[in-house]
Order: structure tokens, then sequence, then C-alpha cells
């Protein structure tokens, strides 16, 4: 895991809640806010798009990790991740589901460090392999 500074996570979790102010969620009234921070420094976030057939709803997670791959970053060091219903207060943190833990597995590998916020001041980390134990990523298929 990275050794950000208290100030620098608490920044990444600044960006992932304003990142959560965009998200669309008519069905859920989940709101969820990410911000990938890349290894160069560069931060991107993303929200929660949902669909009314679901299947095709974006993770906030993954909007900034395709976002940022699809500007040619792929390398990683931490993710903050904010959540919480529509017009209430966050009272647990929110971790990124399945899916996203393994679309960040293939591009972050097991040392990602997540930041799973409440607030700026009060947050859990953990490294994906913790949250993703015997992940599945290129070395199973290659």
């Amino acid at each position: 895991m990275t050794q950000l500074t208290q100030e620098q996570k608490q920044e990444l979790i600044r960006a992932a809640l304003k990142a959560r102010e965009q998200a669309v969620t008519p069905y859920s009234h989940f709101k969820v806010g990410a911000a990938l921070r890349a290894e160069d420094g560069r931060v991107y976030t993303g929200c929660n798009i949902e669909n009314a057939a679901f299947t095709p709803t974006s993770c906030a997670e993954r909007t900034a990790l395709f976002k940022a791959v699809s500007e040619g970053v792929t390398r990683f060091t931490d993710i903050a991740v904010v959540g919480s219903r529509e017009g209430e207060v966050n009272t647990l943190v929110t971790a990124p589901c399945g899916v996203c833990r393994q679309a960040l597995y293939e591009f972050c590998g097991d040392g990602l460090n997540v930041i799973m916020a409440k607030t700026p001041e009060d947050f859990i980390e953990r490294s994906l392999g913790e949250l993703l134990p015997f992940g599945f990523g290129a070395a199973n298929v290659l």
C-alpha cells in the first residue's frame, strides 16, 4: 500500500465526495463517488450511473477506472470510495462491489490502497488483496 499523508487521503476523499454529487440514481437512490489516484499523482473521479435494465449500470469505481484507462493511464496506487442514500449522512463505509474489485484487480493488483470513507476524517483502509483474496487476473489465463 502507498504511504499517502493524512492530508492527501483527505483530498482524495473530498474528490470522491464531489464526484458523488454527479451520481444518477433514479432507482436505488444510493449515490457513490470514487477518486482513483494514478501512480503519477493524477486523480480520476467517477460516480455511479444507473440504468433501468440494471446490468448496464456503471459503478463509480469502474467509471473512474475506465476514464483513466481511456486516457492511457493504467497504473494506480489508491482509490477513495464514498456512498450513501440520497439526502442521508453516511453511517457506514461503502466498499467496492465484487465486479469493481475484479476490474480494479486487472489494473492495480492486490496492492491498491482502498480508502472507504464516511467523511474525510472518518475512514478505513484496506488493500485490494484483503478485499479480494485469491484475485483472478492475467496470470490465471496466460
